[in-house]
């Protein structure tokens, strides 16, 4: 009888070295890994040789597979091999769909232990020095996707915006306008924004700037490249934005 265990491993958000030593390990002892889009490739230099690596990412309007079919690649792998490794990007219970699949083996008789992983919407902002929280600015912060399923934004933008919380918007780069749209009825226009492009990653990209001029950072926006949006007064923590704040005020005074 083989073990039929799977392993879903929260592989970080993006830096390699950002994964945790539990989860490295069990890529190491993996035979068959099921990869995501936004998984670090060189955590498949880690496996043995004899192990058989699957892509399965999805991306916008490219999907390797579909999640229906990934479940059952799952249970197939499970069947025949003793460990499978499901390498999901940041942590698998942050948007990751991590739930669906544990139900989905769980049902099939298969036994699954969840590693988790750093995620991006914590990783990413304290990589860049905006911290989520700060002493009598932000006393608490809000994960929320920026696309549901339907493609819409979700309505707990609008309720975070209400609030005086730290938002962070997971999957929101392709509805930027809407988000900030939204934001703006609740939030003053001065508030500051960053969007981070690429996190904890080589081409890290991060444009900074307030609700009032949100549009100046629209074509800025690689649409193809994944990015989190953060929205609160700790973004000025931020050590640039002083200095774009000073460079719209002297270019006011010309």
């Amino acid at each position: 009888m083989k073990n039929r265990k799977v392993i879903l491993v929260g592989a970080g958000p993006g830096d390699f070295d950002l994964i945790t030593v539990k989860g490295l390990k069990a890529i190491e002892n993996a035979d068959v890994v099921l990869y995501d889009a936004l998984v670090s490739e060189d955590l498949l230099s880690h496996v043995k040789p004899s192990t058989k690596c699957i892509y399965v990412g999805k991306r916008f309007n490219s999907h390797a597979f579909s999640q229906e079919e990934i479940n059952r690649m799952l249970v197939d792998y499970a069947y025949e091999y003793d460990t499978v490794v499901r390498l999901k990007g940041g942590d698998p219970f942050v948007f990751g769909r991590g739930v669906e699949e544990v139900l989905f083996l769980e049902s099939k008789g298969i036994e699954v232990e969840v590693i988790p992983g750093v995620s991006s919407a914590l990783a990413v902002p304290t990589s860049q020095g905006i911290p989520l929280t700060k002493r009598n600015i932000s006393e608490s912060f809000w994960v929320i996707t920026g696309t549901t399923s339907n493609g819409d934004i979700s309505k707990d933008i609008a309720l975070a915006a209400q609030s005086t919380a730290t938002l962070v918007i997971l999957m929101g780069v392709r509805n930027f306008s809407l988000i900030m749209n939204e934001i703006k009825k609740h939030r003053h226009k001065y508030t500051p924004f960053a969007i981070i492009q690429n996190g904890t990653l080589p081409n890290e990209n991060i444009l900074i700037d307030t609700i009032a001029n949100y549009k100046n950072s629209i074509d800025g926006i690689d649409y193809t490249s994944p990015g989190i949006i953060v929205i609160g007064d700790v973004v000025a923590e931020h050590p640039s934005f002083l200095e774009e704040d000073i460079q719209r005020v002297l270019g006011m005074s010309f």
